[in-house]
């Protein structure tokens, strides 16, 4: 515990829903929930207009549109929120080099390593400068918790929400602790939270009486003793600069079960050049590749096998995730497909190009690896890719026949995703159906845009990138 508040913990506002709120004009002030959008999508989410109605973080789609009927339900844009999220990070390395980013709109700094605060009238200070320096750059709110610990500071930056600051001045920490419900305490869930209801304790006060050694009886030794020392405030957990990360992953889930083998094998070889992608962006090779399917009645399976080396490159991911989807019994349906590459470092193993060679001539040659690669280069379309259920000219269908023509698949346009129109410029689709495509033509900074409907098959209408947040919001 440090003597004065110079820890600081930034959470920024509603994140995902906020930025779509500030890049669409006219969902300023309305319910907004981002989230995967199919029968079996969850929130990841809600803006706080939404939240009134009841709907909030990790609930199934399905029943927050029960709940808020009348809100905009858009596919998140990380692309947009990855940008943003550098901005504010940015911001946050300008107050000190120990900056421990905890996700894209999250971490704790190190006020005092950075000269900026060592008392609580600096430290106010310095949190003031960053919301306003946040939001005159982005035009988002973030909240901000200053306290001596980390754990305190994340505290301070719930309390403080939405759009506020609070600053818990040393030796004040059992006062504000002690009415507080036991799931303020970060590792205390609902299981925990109902155990320890069970047996008469509610609060953070109560949870301090009860003494550590009631608590160890109750849940464990190392689980107790952490209770107990949070319940009085101590936390000695210094903010770290760097997290090396331990893995990449990609994972889809499916609207309906997929029964069909050739299609769950070209799902894994999209999500396998996903991967790759995003292991590449990150800098990073991996030695592990692990496939996780999970089944028609929620069981999960997970496979993995190591390579030779630290790995980038897709063919040798492709080829590897193909040997061991072979090892799994799919025969019932596959609700949702994932891959990962663990074991990272930052090199490649020359070697393994000998292996992505021989997969690339199995290709050439009309192997299993085939329907993989069309279905990755699907995959690498973006949000508004024309990537129809059960698509493609699979194995099943035999071959083309010379001279006949094929009919193009039905584009799909996601709610929410950014398009360009060469007659009115920038929008985004609020929604789609039976062949029509709705558009609304605004950007950010602008007054709320004009609606139009368009052909899904429009040749004038194509997939954009996201327009940068620019300014303060109206």
């Amino acid at each position: 515990m440090r003597a004065a508040p110079t820890i600081l913990h930034l959470d920024m506002d509603a994140f995902y829903a906020s930025v779509e709120q500030a890049s669409k004009p006219s969902l300023r002030g309305k319910a907004v929930i981002v989230g995967g959008l199919g029968p079996r999508g969850v929130v990841a989410t809600a803006s706080y207009e939404a939240r009134r109605f009841g709907v909030h973080s990790a609930m199934p789609m399905g029943q927050a549109r029960r709940l808020c009927p009348n809100g905009a339900y858009l596919i998140p844009r990380f692309t947009l929120y990855r940008q943003v999220s550098d901005i504010v990070m940015a911001m946050l390395r300008e107050l000190s080099p120990l900056v421990e980013p905890l996700s894209l709109d999250e971490a704790f700094v190190d006020l005092e390593a950075g000269g900026v605060a060592f008392d609580s009238v600096s430290a106010r200070a310095a949190g003031e400068r960053l919301r306003a320096g946040i939001r005159a750059a982005t035009g988002l709110s973030g909240s901000v918790g200053l306290a001596g610990s980390k754990m305190l500071a994340k505290v301070a930056s719930e309390e403080a929400k939405p759009a506020g600051l609070l600053l818990i001045e040393p030796g004040t920490e059992r006062e504000l602790l002690a009415p507080m419900s036991v799931r303020t305490l970060p590792g205390v869930g609902p299981a925990t939270g109902e155990h320890l209801r069970r047996a008469g304790i509610t609060t953070v006060g109560e949870l301090a009486e009860a003494g550590e050694d009631e608590l160890v009886r109750m849940v464990g030794r190392a689980h107790g003793a952490g209770l107990y020392r949070m319940a009085l405030g101590l936390d000695d957990r210094p903010v770290v600069a760097e997290r090396d990360a331990k893995s990449v992953s990609v994972e889809d889930t499916f609207d309906v079960d997929l029964h069909d083998r050739v299609r769950i094998r070209g799902e894994v070889q999209r999500l396998a050049d996903r991967c790759v992608q995003r292991l590449r962006a990150s800098g990073h090779s991996g030695r592990t590749i692990v496939l996780k399917v999970r089944r028609y009645d929620f069981s999960t399976l997970t496979r993995s096998e190591t390579l030779r080396g630290p790995t980038d490159d897709p063919a040798v991911v492709r080829e590897a995730a193909a040997r061991l989807l072979e090892a799994v019994d799919t025969t019932g349906g596959v609700r949702l497909l994932g891959v990962g590459v663990t074991g990272l470092a930052d090199y490649t193993q020359e070697d393994l190009f000998a292996q992505s060679s021989a997969a690339e001539a199995a290709d050439a040659d009309g192997g299993a690896g085939g329907a993989g690669g069309a279905g990755g280069a699907a995959g690498a379309a973006g949000g508004a890719e024309p990537e129809a259920a059960g698509s493609g000219a699979g194995p099943s269908e035999g071959p083309e026949q010379p001279g006949e023509p094929q009919e193009a698949p039905e584009r799909r346009w996601a709610a929410g995703s950014d398009v360009r129109h060469v007659l009115y410029g920038p929008g985004w689709v609020q929604g789609s159906g039976v062949g029509r495509v709705t558009v609304r033509f605004e950007q950010p900074g602008s007054e709320p845009g004009r609606v139009r409907t368009f052909r899904v098959d429009d040749p004038d209408l194509e997939p954009s990138d996201p327009l940068p947040l620019v300014g303060d919001m109206p």
